[in-house]
């Protein structure tokens, strides 16, 4: 697929459209997308980004505010319009059907249902130019992405450790091994994700709330489903059961089961804050792709590890990580991380 011309100004714009599509939200069933119209004389006409599922696409939103000056118009849009009838109408036709001149995308639709608007548009008399800063595209949307090409949620296993790897007490005290600061971090983390996940152990004896609370105590407006994986039942008066938010609790022990279950409810990132021993389950099945670990400057010496038994037996089988990310947080390190293979 190719364009009549590039130029510097496609990046320009289509850092404009990926700053719009970041206002969206992250957790939502549908892609986060920005886009900009840009009048032939190179000046800004229009912007609009979508603000979840059920409400107009980045493109109508845009074409929606720049009416009849959209002709002419180059579309700069983060994600390759659609050119599928959903909740909304196809956003490649729209486009056409605005005069719009030209169509420049930074990431492909990775969806089979919707992809194909650029091929669309260009069989249709408007030029296109594919790719345009599509790595960071593809970064602001990697959970999304993940979903819609594996049929499974990006998993991100969050912990909070000592130094030498505890991650309780050995009379199975927890809090808190990181400061304020660090357990802040955590709710901002969390109210970016789908769902979060502790197992019936947890449940039971830490009667975690697992909500996203801002710095003030209140709730964060959007909340992840509250999912707590096991067989065994809760106390009726149970945090995690309030009204605060959604909770399932969904009565396996596998992995793979508890994620089949979100994937079908179009959650796209689970937040893995179990004990060692799910946080274990799921990394032995290789479903980890992420790893947030909160190390705080705190030795125990005895007490429960931060993972339970992965089957590794030798360093020459263990499990690497690449880090990506390594911040302070008052006096606790975050380091972010994800797995390579084994070896």
């Amino acid at each position: 697929m190719t364009g009549q011309h590039t130029t510097d100004a496609d990046e320009v714009w289509m850092s404009r459209a990926l700053e719009l599509a970041e206002r969206g939200p992250e957790a939502d069933a549908n892609p986060r997308v920005g886009c900009v119209l840009v009048g032939p004389d190179g000046s800004l006409v229009a912007e609009g980004w979508h603000r979840g599922a059920g409400t107009p696409h980045a493109e109508a939103d845009a074409l929606a505010a720049a009416g009849d000056r959209a002709e002419g118009c180059t579309a700069y849009a983060s994600l390759e319009p659609c050119n599928h009838t959903g909740r909304t109408q196809p956003c490649a036709q729209a486009l056409r059907a605005a005069r719009v001149r030209r169509v420049v995308f930074a990431q492909t639709d990775p969806n089979p249902a919707a992809a194909g608007g650029g091929q669309w548009l260009l069989e249709h008399g408007v030029g296109t130019r594919a790719g345009v800063l599509a790595t960071e595209a593809e970064l602001l949307n990697r959970t999304w992405t993940q979903l819609v090409t594996t049929g499974r949620p990006w998993v991100t296993w969050k912990l909070a450790t000592t130094l030498d790897g505890r991650s309780a007490a050995a009379d199975g005290t927890s809090r808190w091994i990181t400061g304020e600061k660090a357990r802040q971090d955590v709710h901002v983390q969390r109210s970016r994700c789908g769902a979060i996940l502790v197992g019936t152990g947890t449940a039971l004896t830490d009667d975690p709330h697992l909500t996203a609370r801002r710095a003030d105590g209140r709730l964060y407006e959007r909340q992840p489903v509250r999912v707590v994986m096991g067989v065994r039942e809760l106390a009726v008066t149970a945090r995690v059961l309030d009204d605060a938010a959604p909770t399932w609790h969904l009565r396996t022990r596998d992995p793979h089961e508890v994620l089949a279950a979100l994937a079908r409810a179009e959650i796209h990132h689970l937040w893995l804050e179990g004990g060692p021993t799910v946080a274990a389950a799921f990394m032995s099945a290789g479903l980890v792709d992420e790893v947030v670990a909160y190390v705080a400057p705190v030795l125990l010496g005895r007490g429960r590890p931060s993972v339970g038994d992965l089957g590794i037996t030798t360093m020459g089988r263990a499990l690497r990580l690449e880090p990506t990310d390594i911040t302070l947080i008052g006096h606790d390190v975050r380091l972010t991380a994800c797995l390579k293979e084994i070896g």
